[in-house]
């Protein structure tokens, strides 16, 4: 049992801020992209039975869903003492959440947030994310989730770097309902009725639940809810057979093989959009004036934004330059280019990852440290050092860019 006097004593050793072990999931139905810095070796290291690894989950209160073989932690990121010992942030967040989260703890009664990378040599099938409403009834979550494409990581885009999203425009649910019956004769052709949108390093989407999406090859960066609702709308990608189990996985038994109400958990009228790219697609915005930071030796943007349930920003810290900034709330990171130091940790960015190895790239930032301000020095003379920030929901700093019907192109819908 976790005491509260160690998490303390941790949080204190590194002055409020935790250092994560990496935290490596695997996808059955997935071919991995090979870019997420895992050893090749160990990109089975679940058991080829579990298929690949293709994921990194980050700050992750949330135990991964992946079926039966789902091992004890799956999915789950431990913080690593400074004494060598270690222990779960979900269940340092369960005994000493004020001391990590500050007044988020009472306020959304946790950490609320689920991130990582996901890393795919293609496309994932054509899914959807229940809302809060469809998946309370399987005892879950709804989730919304975005996406930003973090250039250090695709270089290479692997073999489809488009994303399916939503529905064409006048496709019927009458067409969605002859997909799904069709789902054991091979393809189902449900990429039929949606249109692909390429991928941009760089820039990213917001996708709502009940939004149909089959992600493409580049690496993504995924702040998202806690949570690993999904039901699969595609019978077969790449010549790859999906079992109905995934589309059934978080659905209650009686509506297993109710077609109907499987197309009611959609949210047609934003999956149909004639302005879809409007509505959804988010490109980086500066936190503050672009020549305010260059002179004080950053760039700092929001690369995730437009609700409530999360936000992220990308900080990139010019070589040889020290900064310190604040933040409203506790946040996690993750570097993607560069070294130097973070807080009073050495950050490092790996370029290649042993699997159950530490590394010096992930971080938890608690409340209290953030809003003090967090001293980050670039120690290399020529590479930047690249972060990725996420935060929980109701972040105050993001409240500004709360996105509209109007602003966000859905007047029209």
């Amino acid at each position: 049992m976790l005491k509260q006097g160690h998490v303390r004593d941790a949080i204190d050793d590194g002055a409020g801020i935790l250092s994560l072990e990496p935290n490596w999931v695997p996808r059955s139905f997935m071919v991995p992209g090979r870019r997420l810095r895992l050893h090749p070796d160990d990109l089975y290291a679940y058991g080829a039975h579990r298929g690949g690894i293709n994921e990194r989950w980050f700050c992750s209160t949330t135990k991964a869903a992946n079926g039966e073989h789902t091992t004890e932690f799956e999915g789950l990121s431990f913080v690593r003492h400074a004494n060598g010992s270690h222990f779960l942030l979900r269940d340092a967040i369960e005994v000493a959440g004020d001391d990590l989260l500050g007044a988020a703890m009472a306020r959304e009664g946790g950490w609320n947030l689920l991130c990582k990378f996901f890393d795919n040599m293609g496309p994932i099938p054509h899914h959807m994310h229940q809302s809060d409403a469809v998946a309370k009834l399987v005892g879950q979550k709804g989730k919304p989730e975005a996406y930003y494409f973090p250039p250090q990581y695709n270089q290479q885009e692997n073999n489809f770097p488009y994303t399916f999203m939503g529905l064409e425009p006048g496709t019927t649910k009458e067409d969605v309902r002859k997909c799904l019956a069709n789902w054991n004769k091979g393809d189902n052709r449900i990429l039929n009725q949606s249109r692909a949108y390429r991928l941009i390093p760089g820039e990213g989407w917001q996708i709502d639940p009940g939004v149909l999406h089959a992600p493409g090859s580049l690496v993504t960066y995924e702040p998202q809810v806690a949570s690993d609702v999904f039901a699969m709308f595609q019978s077969a990608v790449e010549g790859r057979i999906v079992d109905w189990s995934l589309m059934t996985k978080d659905v209650l038994p009686e509506y297993h093989h109710d077609l109907d109400y499987l197309i009611s958990m959609l949210d047609w009228d934003a999956n149909v959009n004639e302005r879809f790219a409007e509505a959804n697609k988010t490109k980086p915005k500066p936190v503050r004036p672009l020549k305010e930071m260059h002179d004080a030796g950053y760039r700092e943007t929001w690369i995730a934004y437009g609700t409530g349930y999360y936000s992220a920003k990308e900080l990139t810290v010019f070589p040889g330059r020290a900064i310190t900034l604040k933040d409203a709330e506790a946040y996690g990171i993750i570097a993607t280019q560069g070294a130097g130091t973070f807080g009073g940790y050495e950050i490092l960015t790996p370029t290649m990852i042993r699997f159950g190895d530490m590394t010096q790239d992930e971080f938890f930032v608690t409340a209290r440290a953030a809003q003090s301000g967090v001293r980050i020095v670039n120690t290399s003379d020529s590479d930047p050092l690249v972060i990725l920030k996420h935060f929980g929901p109701n972040n105050p700093d993001a409240e500004s860019l709360r996105r509209t019907a109007e602003t966000f192109g859905k007047k029209n819908i």
